[in-house]
């Protein structure tokens, strides 16, 4: 039995059965991370030791009946944002490289509860901040499916530990298509639930408001197996949902009549490569083949959604992130001479280039004289967002379109271009800043073998069909997409005359300028440029051109 090419669920049925144990599952999976991390560097941390011994107690725990869940003795890997007691949790930054927390994140407790192993921490954007997984103090992840490539981020890590077979599952986190975006380009399942579904407590912040722990599998059971695992109402939590029926599984049902499919015509325009597009749309006629109601509409707004939500996510980021600084915990400069020069050094040498970036304009939409004009606005073009899906899920059951505009870029080409890196996240964005459901699921590759993701996107708590859905698909279509196959490579835009990130980078974020009177836009332009140095945490402010 070849262990690593089993789903989690179909390992866990095997351990149950004394097919394997845990301890060969968890020693299997070891010996893939060391023999593969050079290649694919998937991990921040690995806990080899502690692994080991987690799973010899797990299997004792199912031989005496205690542990008999579908999930009991798999090993899965975390995403570097979330607590994992006595392990190093760094969110790949080198101002938390020796931030050893002394508790869990909940959505952690809740996986070791249904008896799963915890193979290490994977490897990510610093603090969440970036669709790469390059801005990584500790090094690029590559693509499994092929190296030459990103594996999307920020989840990228374990999304590219799922794809290798380095894991069995992994959590990822999800502030604006964090979960979905990699899964896309790695070709796995990534789902982002509904917000305040799976408690936040124990995941370190970027935009508390967008935030949301989901997981990334090899397929459409897992998924809704771990999201059930996963899914709690959490005191600890003040965003925390009380839930009732999260029997997640129960969705797993391959029947889509009469079930209603919207297509936003807005997410096929200019910009969408023609191999996704071919690929998405093909995937919704295998749906309508099995009965789904299947039709056009317009869903706007969509060009709103990035400004006004780099304007949220920075203003919350400023804020959330003001805690690291070198005091309490994490990197502190030692040539400082003072308080304030401590502070200023630590954070300056500590975070990263597109940390201090989204700090940087965070901090300026907070300013005075500029809160009303840039956040506030934001804040009432999130509401009118809400309200263009409110109006699409009265007339249809599900939201289908592309995950990301192209299939994985040529690691290096997002960051000469961070501009193209942010509108890469158009589609997925506008699903966390109205709190609602998501799910990716692969639907095909492009002509350089390079995976390519469906979206799923459903109304508030409606995950189950959401699933149904993707199941349907899945079971009509059994896309496989082998691991580990490098293919051949494909050449990625680089826009000229871009100085590299390590340089300088110029940021410019478009503002609504006019909201009338029955809250619909008016008036639309980009006032806002930074120059940011990243060595040097003071911006220097220019006149928009």
């Amino acid at each position: 039995m070849d262990i690593l090419s089993l789903t989690a669920v179909e390992l866990a049925k095997a351990i149950r059965e004394g097919k394997t144990t845990s301890v060969e599952a968890t020693q299997a999976v070891l010996d893939k991370i060391a023999a593969g991390e050079d290649t694919y560097h998937c991990y921040v941390t690995v806990e080899r030791e502690k692994a080991l011994q987690q799973a010899a107690e797990v299997q004792k725990k199912i031989e005496a009946g205690e542990l008999t869940g579908p999930l009991a003795g798999v090993p899965f890997a975390i995403k570097d944002n979330m607590c994992t007691e006595g392990t190093l949790t760094t969110c790949s930054s080198k101002i938390l490289e020796n931030f050893v927390p002394t508790f869990s994140a909940e959505a952690v407790l809740n996986l070791e509860k249904a008896g799963a192993v915890i193979l290490g921490k994977t490897n990510m954007d610093e603090f969440a901040m970036g669709s790469t997984t390059e801005t990584s103090y500790y090094g690029v992840t590559k693509n499994p499916r092929n190296p030459e490539h990103v594996p999307g981020g920020s989840s990228g890590g374990s999304a590219a530990a799922v794809a290798a077979e380095e894991c069995f599952a992994a959590l990822g986190s999800d502030t604006g298509g964090s979960i979905r975006q990699p899964a896309s380009y790695c070709g796995v399942v990534g789902m982002k639930p509904t917000y305040g579904t799976v408690s936040r407590y124990g995941l370190i912040a970027y935009g508390s408001s967008l935030d949301q722990i989901g997981p990334l599998t090899k397929d459409v059971t897992d998924c809704a197996t771990v999201l059930e695992a996963i899914t709690s109402h959490d005191p600890k939590d003040s965003t925390s949902m009380k839930r009732e029926n999260t029997d997640f599984t129960s969705a797993l049902v391959a029947d889509v009549k009469g079930m209603k499919i919207g297509i936003p015509r807005d997410y096929f325009g200019e910009g969408l490569d023609p191999e996704v597009r071919d690929a998405v749309l093909a995937a919704a006629e295998v749906l309508k083949a099995q009965g789904a109601e299947v039709e056009e509409f317009d869903l706007s707004l969509v060009d709103y959604a990035i400004p006004t939500y780099y304007t949220i996510a920075a203003a919350e980021a400023s804020s959330n992130l003001e805690r690291f600084d070198g005091v309490k915990y994490g990197y502190r400069a030692q040539d400082a001479e003072d308080l304030h020069t401590m502070y200023k050094r630590s954070r300056s040498q500590g975070f990263g280039p597109e940390v201090k970036r989204r700090i940087m304009l965070g901090s300026f939409v907070l300013s005075s004289g500029y809160y009303d004009a840039y956040y506030l606005k934001a804040l009432r073009v999130k509401a009118l967002i809400k309200k263009a899906f409110d109006e699409a899920f009265a007339k249809y059951d599900v939201i289908l379109g592309p995950v990301a505009p192209t299939t994985a870029p040529k690691l290096g080409s997002s960051l000469a271009d961070p501009i193209k890196m942010y509108l890469g996240d158009i589609y997925t964005i506008s699903i966390n800043l109205a709190g609602l459901p998501g799910i990716s699921v692969p639907c095909g590759t492009d002509s350089q073998g390079l995976p390519i993701g469906m979206q799923l996107i459903g109304d508030c708590f409606k995950e189950k069909t959401l699933i149904r859905a993707a199941y349907t698909y899945e079971q009509r279509i059994k896309p496989q997409i082998a691991p580990n196959k490098p293919t051949a490579t494909t050449t990625a835009a680089v826009s000229d005359g871009i100085p590299p990130m390590a340089l300088v980078t110029s940021i410019a974020i478009g503002v609504v300028t006019d909201l009338g009177a029955s809250d619909r836009i008016t008036s639309w332009e980009a006032p806002m440029n930074f120059a940011i140095s990243t060595t040097e945490i003071t911006p220097t402010m220019q006149p928009a051109s």
